[in-house]
């Protein structure tokens, strides 16, 4: 005998059968949830930004640009010597400068970094900016050019007599500067750290040098590497020489050429800075 009325369909039955049994699984979770809201905390997520005063950011990156950016970059994202602070530690666990804050005051000299004399204000806008900052994308450029107050070259020039004159002078290697590099940010990272990130590609940073003190005499030319093993070098003549080393034998002596500028970035202030730019602006 056949059955009246239409055949079932068996995938049918089975898309009803999951479907009642997710709409079962939501109304258990649901109700899980209801009995235990704390059973999985959500995780704050570490490299969120926070919001900070436009204002305020806007300021610390001038401020950045000025004290920050030849060795982290103009975007924060690391240079040539100084590492990305948008994923550091110190930046990420910060809130309104107080960790970051110890770390421009005192620096970090064994790492090359020199101490900066900023107001607990100043130092506030330049944790606003860096916390501005997304963490992850490439958003390299998105903050603009950043402003150089225009200053005072009179008074530039007093401070170039007394901070770079024993080294440079606007009649020789500085000869027609404000010509030559026309974009005062670029000028103003070159002088301050020549061959830095962000200043004039044209400016290259000097070679650091090196003497070993050999059995034979002193050899001496640009340093080329040097680790707790050896030490390379290439002289004067084109040659590469290297020399084993064993512990302080031999005797090695390195000289770097950016040392001034590296013990005098601690003197500056913003208006020393700003007033030596517009100096060197105006050698023609």
């Amino acid at each position: 005998m056949k059955r009246s009325g239409r055949k079932s369909n068996p995938r049918v039955a089975v898309g009803a059968g999951l479907f009642v049994s997710f709409i079962g699984f939501v109304l258990l979770d649901a109700s899980w949830a209801q009995q235990a809201p704390n059973a999985l905390p959500v995780r704050p997520n570490p490299y969120a930004r926070k919001a900070v005063d436009p204002a305020s950011a806007e300021q610390g990156k001038n401020l950045f640009g000025v004290r920050c950016a030849f060795c982290h970059g103009s975007d924060a994202r690391g240079g040539e010597s100084g590492p990305n602070l948008l994923r550091s530690e110190i930046v990420l666990n910060d809130q309104d400068g107080e960790k970051i804050g110890p770390v421009i005051l005192h620096g970090r000299p064994q790492q090359g970094m020199p101490s900066f004399e900023m107001s607990a204000e100043q130092i506030k806008q330049i944790a606003d900016f860096l916390h501005s900052l997304p963490v992850s994308g490439n958003e390299r450029g998105r903050n603009g050019h950043i402003v150089i107050p225009v200053g005072d070259a009179s008074a530039g020039k007093k401070d170039f007599d007394q901070k770079c004159a024993s080294c440079h002078s606007v009649t020789g290697d500085l000869k027609g500067i404000g010509t030559r590099i026309k974009d005062p940010r670029a000028l103003q990272q070159s002088w301050m750290m020549p061959g830095m990130r962000g200043g004039d590609p044209s400016v290259k940073a000097p070679e650091k040098k090196v003497t070993v003190d050999t059995a034979e005499g002193k050899v001496s030319g640009e340093l080329l590497r040097m680790d707790d093993f050896i030490v390379r070098l290439k002289t004067a003549d084109g040659d590469i020489r290297s020399f084993s080393r064993n512990g302080n034998l031999p005797k090695v002596v390195v000289t770097d050429p950016l040392k001034g500028h590296l013990d005098l970035l601690s003197t500056y202030t913003d208006k020393s800075i700003h007033d030596i730019t517009a100096y060197m602006v105006s050698i023609k």
